[in-house]
């Protein structure tokens, strides 16, 4: 049987526990001071902790927090579950006009894309509606939300990471613009992959040869908000030929504005008729359904959060988590609500402090032992398959594609990262030579990391090799 071994406090010359030999050397050059870091290693399914260092520390996990609220999802509401986007209609139906307004009952969908968008539309079509005489009603009372500053966090009032949770998100209130050569090779086209009624695009880039470089660095954007409806997008700067095909995501209008908007060009591409405005208030309870769009279900949603650590995709689920008939889901009731879940699990988790349940956050907090407990919970749970399938695999795909490879640990852990400034941090589990499953949790906060990503790879070497632990002479 392992041995326990339990250390919580720093280095001294009069302690010298055993550490796994990465950490114990970063610790020793002084990288890192001791109390920045937190680290759990223990066998998965297992009573026995191989390493505990500064467990119980309250740390901020960054996007590491999004394995409570997808494991919480997974067991809460079903990895079956789906969201669902209902249209309804009030007033008369006159042939192929409707009298009255077309309503949008947002049900926090958190893939609710373009496409899928537009395939609504085209069934609207297709079951004999041409034109819309009256308004394009939004229903949001799935969700009880502030209203949301993205600027709040880091100022990046564009970046698609800073999107809050809506209960009619579409498209994660992104567009992505596609920059590529002209097939004539003269000129740079810049395509949205959303059409946005008001949206305009300038394109003043200039295509060249040279090398590709980052895509920021070479073109400049800037927004330009001309009326309360329409905005304006103009690109500068120059584009390599070598670049090919990249994309560039920017979060643009607020939600009701871009779903509207994204709703007009739609419908009038589909040969409709739309004369309306958009309206946000709760729908009439004489309102007759006449279509429902579901969602794929939670485990295809729980990938795409943790392999891609999408931001607002957590944020949905998290607040899908208490949302039910007559309530809508709120950040209040889905924190006291994970908090009993855990409770019930016997993880008593008194540090955990949540925002968003997505890490993009200042204040979010929780500790080693608590992830290295639900790590442990969800692997002996029903939806184990789901939530560890979910998680990116090392030198393989999602955020660690790029990780490890050409190391024999490639391909052998599923893991969750998390980056903040001032936060570099991992959870997961990783098989090693010998067949043996083992959870790992590495918690680093400090205001100078420094390259915490070669100590992540060699923790998870040493994990993956059996976890050996030096021989330390008695006393």
């Amino acid at each position: 049987m392992l041995a326990v071994i339990l250390l919580l406090c720093p280095l001294s010359a009069m302690a010298q526990p055993q550490l796994p030999p990465p950490l114990a050397e970063w610790l020793a050059k002084g990288t890192l001071p001791a109390d920045s870091v937190a680290l759990v290693v223990k066998e998965a399914g297992s009573a026995d902790t191989l390493v505990a260092y500064n467990a119980a520390k309250p740390m901020n996990p960054a996007s590491v927090i999004k394995v409570i609220t997808t494991y919480a999802g997974l067991e809460l509401l079903g990895p079956a579950y789906n969201w669902k986007t209902e249209v309804s209609m009030t007033g008369e139906l006159r042939g192929s006009t409707l009298h009255g307004d077309l309503i949008l009952h947002g049900g926090g969908d958190p893939k609710l894309t373009v496409d899928r968008l537009a395939a609504l539309v085209r069934r609207l079509r297709d079951r004999g509606l041409y034109s819309l005489q009256g308004d394009l009603v939004l229903d949001k009372g799935f969700f009880d939300v502030a209203p949301f500053d993205p600027a709040r966090f880091d100022g990046e009032v564009l970046r698609a990471y800073n999107v809050g949770a809506d209960a009619l998100l579409l498209n994660f209130k992104a567009v992505r613009f596609q920059f590529a050569p002209s097939l004539n090779n003269r000129a740079v086209t810049i395509v949205p992959d959303i059409p946005l009624s008001q949206l305009e695009i300038v394109n003043r880039v200039r295509l060249t040869d040279g090398n590709c470089g980052e895509l920021r660095d070479r073109v400049t954007l800037d927004v330009q908000n001309v009326s309360a409806t329409q905005v304006r997008v103009a690109f500068s700067g120059t584009y390599a030929r070598e670049c090919g095909e990249q994309n560039w995501n920017v979060s643009l209008l607020d939600h009701s504005r871009f779903v509207g908007g994204a709703f007009a060009a739609l419908w009038k591409a589909a040969g409709g008729v739309w004369v309306g405005a958009v309206r946000i208030e709760a729908a009439p309870a004489t309102a007759k359904v006449i279509t429902v769009l579901e969602s794929p279900n939670l485990a295809e949603i729980v990938r795409d959060i943790n392999k891609y650590s999408n931001n607002v995709m957590a944020r949905q689920l998290f607040l899908t988590l208490s949302a039910e008939p007559g309530k809508a889901g709120s950040v209040e009731r889905s924190t006291s609500l994970v908090r009993d879940w855990l409770q019930k699990k016997g993880i008593a988790a008194p540090e955990l402090v949540l925002e968003n349940g997505a890490g993009l956050s200042r204040i979010e907090r929780v500790s080693a032992a608590t992830l290295a407990g639900v790590l442990d919970s969800a692997w002996k749970s029903s939806v184990m398959p789901e939530f560890v399938s979910s998680l990116a695999l090392v030198g393989v795909d999602g955020t660690l594609r790029k990780r490890a490879r050409g190391e024999s640990v490639a391909g052998q852990a599923h893991l969750k990262t998390g980056t903040l400034n001032d936060s570099r941090c991992l959870a997961g589990y990783v098989l090693d030579a010998n067949g043996k499953n083992w959870i790992v949790v590495l918690l680093v906060n400090h205001a100078n990391p420094g390259n915490v990503q070669a100590l992540q790879d060699a923790l998870l070497q040493w994990v993956h090799r059996g976890a050996p632990m030096p021989h330390l002479p008695p006393g």
